[in-house]
């Protein structure tokens, strides 16, 4: 048998083999016209693969598809429960199995998928993982396709410059800062704050804020992935 040099390459622990990083967003998802409809998965497989990258943790990719509150119409989405028992529950046995894994960081770059924190619990005692939930980008990046997802989008090079100026017509895209979406605005008051403090405000896709705002992303889950080789 094959004895796995654990300890080599530039990782902070042979430890850190045990865990593993996977990135949750949506890949079907409307963004404005200056953003692409899987950027919330993009953005997440970013970040997780960074914090992988500096620390040696497992990088899981990302999972193929999301949830959303039944009030938010702007995507297409998996019920809560649907998606934990079939996408994210077989993933994760699967690469408990194959990759001997202990623990498992989940980065979420959608908010629709914080119902997911929910079924952590049972999800831990099903599969017999630790299961840590980073929501650093979501709770830092702004209203959804606003000027911060238009500045992550701009430094790894997925927002059009060409089409901002169409960006924020809420008559095309009612998605933009959740503006035109009143269903959702109704629903939650964070959605109609986020909503009412970015009407007729100007927005900017400025490559030094994203690279800012993924920075501060990336170093979150790097301090999560440290604490769990720590405990």
């Amino acid at each position: 048998m094959i004895k796995l040099r654990y300890s080599s390459g530039n990782i902070i622990s042979p430890d850190v083999h045990k865990i593993g990083v996977l990135a949750l967003g949506s890949h079907l998802e409307n963004h404005g016209a200056a953003l692409p409809i899987d950027t919330d998965s993009k953005i997440a497989a970013h970040v997780a693969l960074q914090a992988s990258l500096r620390t040696g943790a497992a990088f899981l990719g990302v999972l193929y598809a999301a949830t959303e509150y039944n009030y938010v119409k702007h995507g297409v989405h998996l019920k809560p429960l649907e998606l934990v028992e079939k996408q994210l529950k077989p993933t994760l046995r699967s690469a408990k199995k194959n990759l001997q894994l202990e623990k498992i960081i989940l980065v979420n770059g959608h908010g629709g998928n914080m119902p997911i924190r929910e079924n952590l619990k049972g999800i831990e005692e099903d599969l017999g993982l630790h299961i840590s939930f980073n929501n650093r980008i979501v709770d830092i990046e702004g209203p959804h396709a606003g000027s911060g997802e238009l500045s992550m989008g701009e430094f790894l090079g997925i927002t059009d410059q060409e089409r901002l100026g169409e960006h924020c017509d809420v008559e095309k895209y009612p998605e933009f800062c959740m503006i035109g979406l009143e269903e959702a605005r109704n629903a939650d008051e964070g959605i109609d704050r986020g909503a009412r403090e970015s009407e007729g405000k100007n927005i900017s896709a400025d490559p030094e804020l994203g690279k800012s705002l993924l920075e501060e992303a990336i170093r979150d889950v790097v301090k999560d992935i440290k604490s769990l080789v720590d405990d």
